[in-house]
């Protein structure tokens, strides 16, 4: 009798076996960015630097998944896209970060700390698009610190700092400042509760 869970976790390891050396081909030889040990795509991601002085740097053991295929099944409705979008725009992704379907559109800097997970569907942004619109706004850096978990559809608008140790659940929208050991949700974005301060905001 064939094992169907078999063949698909080889399928999976062999899939992903090839986009990541692929992805590791093209970011030394082509794209000349700096990624760390051991990092693994499953499925295609998409790197699109629009200038060639931006910076992008990937730590060691991340992870990026841009399709479901039983590795996340909460349902990746895209791949994993990062870009920049200026000569000084900086990405900077730490060690053991986890990424599923996730965007990151830099005009100026994002920063992501360590042990960081990327739900679904996730956005992070520093800038309103649309340069040319009068209706945009100067970008602004984002700083995203260590143990930061994003729920699932969950988006980071421009000039937000995210302290370690936060919990930003599903379909939030972050457009402000949120302190470290927090749990956060809406939209926009409110502290529901801070945990070493056992502080308790919603009544």
């Amino acid at each position: 009798m064939i094992d169907i869970r078999l063949i698909r976790r080889i399928r999976i390891k062999i899939t992903t076996g090839f986009w990541t050396v692929l992805f590791y081909f093209k970011a030394k030889v082509i794209w000349k960015i700096q990624i760390g040990k051991n990092c693994k795509f499953n499925g295609k991601t998409i790197l699109v630097l629009k200038k060639r002085d931006s910076m992008v740097k990937i730590g060691n053991y991340c992870r990026f998944v841009s399709e479901s295929d039983n590795i996340n099944l909460i349902g990746i409705n895209r791949p994993c896209i990062i870009s920049t979008h200026s000569d000084q725009a900086v990405i900077e992704i730490g060690n053991n970060s986890g990424f599923s379907g996730t965007v990151i559109g830099c005009f100026k800097k994002i920063t992501i700390g360590n042990n960081f997970k990327g739900g679904a569907n996730t956005f992070i942004t520093d800038f309103d698009w649309h340069q040319e619109d009068l209706r945009s706004g100067e970008p602004k850096e984002v700083h995203i610190g260590d143990d930061v978990w994003l729920g699932l559809n969950a988006i980071v608008l421009k000039g937000v700092r995210i302290g370690d140790n936060v919990v930003i659940e599903a379909n939030s929208v972050v457009t402000k400042n949120i302190p470290p050991n927090a749990i956060a949700a809406g939209n926009p974005c409110k502290v529901l509760y801070i945990k070493n301060e056992n502080i308790n905001i919603v009544t």
